[in-house]
């Protein structure tokens, strides 16, 4: 199984018990996440672990190792076994109806690289993962310790928010059903204005410039695909107008100094399920390198000496 070349000579250290206050919001994007995982690697290097992460999808993956302060953990894990077969594509599709084989992540893939539980569960630091319910098209939120430290109720609500639409089944979470958090919103800086956090740090993993375009889709498929859940099939129609609309906000906010953003220095070609490893290498290195050259003005703007 093809690796990427350079896996092995990624960073493999632990984060400090430095914690900054402030909101790290890390976007999806399915493999395009691995720019956020290169990011999230060189924020730990540099110190800056955030005392609160909400994350959307792969943004939600990325969070774990984040928290556990496992440098490089989440990309050894992707920049080695994307071309699993059980892992991403049509084997754990008939498995278990996902696109994304989230329980062989959790399960065979992490004992290759354990989680450091011990940390992830440190109490000072607050982790929350975002999905949609199907039942309202509502944003759902979950938090790491609402179940004490079972680890498996945080896993079960990041496979909710992994799980892509039209190719993944729901995921039912104490009776109700949820889907891809990006479904409702893909970049959740707005639940950082609303809980009122002073500096809110937004890891993006498009170009600040990027914009979709309307969907192929229009209403229809929605509508037809999930007939029985009209609200999520109303808001899943609308992504993409909601999602320019928010890129519009954030840069709004950049400008006005409210938030930091971290995004993709260069045009990103990593397609959503890809499979080039050194391209998704490359993405990661850039993820890192963007991180590491924007360390002393994102410390100015928390007000960290440095």
């Amino acid at each position: 199984m093809k690796r990427y070349s350079k896996v092995d000579q990624l960073p493999k250290e632990h984060a400090s018990e430095v914690i900054v206050p402030g909101c790290l919001v890390l976007e999806g994007g399915a493999f395009r996440g691995v720019y956020g995982e290169g990011v999230c690697d060189g924020l730990m290097q540099a110190d800056l672990n955030f005392e609160t992460t909400i994350g959307v999808s792969a943004g939600a993956l990325n969070g774990i190792s984040y928290l556990s302060g496992q440098i490089g953990r989440t990309g050894r894990i992707n920049l080695g076994s994307r071309l699993d077969k059980n892992y991403v594509g049509f084997k754990p599709w008939l498995t278990s109806r996902s696109v994304i084989g989230v329980d062989y992540l959790f399960g065979t893939l992490s004992a290759a690289e354990p989680l450091d539980e011990k940390c992830f569960f440190y109490p000072r630091r607050k982790f929350y993962v975002v999905t949609t319910c199907c039942e309202t098209g509502e944003l759902a939120i979950f938090e790491k310790n609402e179940k004490g430290t079972d680890i498996r109720y945080i896993y079960r609500a990041i496979s909710a928010s992994a799980s892509m639409p039209f190719v993944s089944k729901m995921v039912e979470i104490d009776g109700q059903h949820y889907l891809d958090g990006g479904c409702h919103t893909k970049v959740p800086f707005q639940w950082a204005l609303d809980n009122e956090f002073e500096k809110i740090v937004v890891v993006r993993t498009r170009p600040r410039e990027y914009r979709k375009k309307n969907s192929f889709m229009g209403t229809h498929v929605p509508k037809l695909f999930y007939k029985n859940y009209p609200e999520f099939a109303a808001r899943l129609a609308r992504t993409n107008e909601h999602y320019n609309a928010d890129c519009e906000a954030m840069d709004r906010l950049e400008k006005e100094g409210r938030i930091f953003v971290i995004a993709p220095s260069e045009p990103v070609t990593v397609g959503r399920l890809e499979t080039d490893m050194e391209k998704l290498g490359a993405l990661y290195e850039m993820g890192l390198e963007d991180a590491h050259k924007l360390t002393a003005q994102l410390k100015s703007y928390l007000g960290r000496a440095g």
